[in-house]
């Protein structure tokens, strides 16, 4: 134990240090740690450039006195704030909660914070929480998807704002893009579906408005029918919110009908509308895949837990948010002039939800 008079000599000597303030400095810090005020600030600003063992005593001598950085003190010393941003769509859906969780892990290693903001899906409050992170100064930005006002990009460019997009990945676009070809990904589960000898479907999608990951899913599912002559009809067509209630009453008014007129196969927009649709097929007394074929997107954590486990397509979203922050951190380091582009590869899992025509 320490010694109670050295304890109180030390209180003594960071009061008058303080000028009776009450605060703790730097070079108070410094000092206890048995480093310069410039190693403190690497510790915290540039930890990766400070050796383990001379971090640690910072983070000791920071701790014991209670010391956290000055944000706005280091922002104008520096010109640098260690300030990232996201803006996610929603915060009840888990892939951007693993998206996020990515980007986290990647920034916090590189002495970043990383600020969140959600747009609701509306494109003005996406601009709203993009001005408010450029006003605190972000060193760079994750948004998802490219449906933003022109505004926000030019917003971002004038301020040099390295940025990129998520989520979404198609040739011949002006964004920096992680994430992955949603209409390629709808392709291929029709082409699934198609296989199997289905030919009647139906399809249940959230709103492609303001979204233009749906809005591509959407074309390349019927890109993929009308390569073997079919459509959607309008009346199959279910469009509505994002959820399993959604998901369960569009179910039920496409299958209320005679056996020779229901759709066989149901392409839905993301599992939670899926989950919810067989859901209302318990209900009905019909199950996949023998009264029909149903598929999913995203591949969330209940999707392969519940029977029938969910054909569906898996997205690597805490890796999207990896490899976005990497992207953007080698803007910040002087590695590139802008984020480099990386395409992931959704994968189709297939599982009982969907299976061969059945013969009525």
């Amino acid at each position: 134990m320490e010694n109670p008079d050295k304890t109180r000599l030390k209180s003594a000597t960071l009061r008058r240090a303080r000028g009776g303030s009450g605060r703790v400095k730097l070079d108070e810090v410094a000092e206890l740690a048995g480093v310069s005020t410039a190693t403190v600030s690497r510790a915290f600003n540039e930890p990766e450039k400070v050796s383990e063992a001379v971090r640690d005593r910072v983070m000791e001598a920071a701790n014991a006195l209670n010391w956290i950085p000055n944000a706005a003190g280091r922002a104008l010393a520096s010109s640098r704030t260690h300030i990232a941003g996201a803006i996610i769509p929603t915060l009840d859906n888990e892939i951007f909660a693993h998206q996020i969780s990515g980007m986290q892990s990647v920034f916090a290693e590189h002495g970043f914070t990383l600020f969140l903001g959600c747009s609701n899906y509306d494109p003005a409050e996406g601009l709203k929480q993009v001005q408010a992170m450029l006003a605190r100064g972000v060193e760079a930005l994750a948004i998802v998807g490219e449906n933003h006002p022109q505004e926000l990009f030019d917003a971002l460019r004038s301020r040099k704002v390295p940025y990129v997009v998520t989520y979404s990945y198609r040739q011949g676009s002006p964004h920096p893009s992680i994430g992955f070809d949603n209409g390629a990904a709808f392709r291929e589960i029709v082409e699934h579906l198609l296989s199997l000898g289905h030919r009647r479907f139906a399809a249940i999608f959230q709103p492609e408005a303001n979204n233009d990951r749906v809005k591509a899913r959407l074309d390349g599912m019927r890109s993929a029918l009308a390569k073997s002559n079919l459509a959607v009809a309008t009346g199959d067509l279910c469009i509505g919110t994002s959820t399993m209630e959604f998901g369960a009453e569009s179910f039920r008014l496409l299958m209320n009908r005679a056996a020779d007129l229901r759709p066989t196969a149901i392409v839905c927009g993301n599992d939670n509308i899926a989950l919810g649709a067989l859901s209302a097929a318990a209900e009905m007394g019909l199950s996949a895949p023998m009264d029909f074929s149903i598929t999913g997107f995203d591949d969330l954590t209940i999707s392969s837990r519940l029977m029938p486990h969910l054909t569906t397509m898996k997205v690597d979203n805490q890796e999207i948010g990896v490899r976005a922050a990497k992207s953007l951190l080698s803007v910040i380091n002087g590695d590139v002039t802008s984020p480099i582009s990386v395409e992931l590869k959704a994968q189709l899992k297939v599982r009982v939800s969907t299976g061969p025509l059945q013969r009525q």
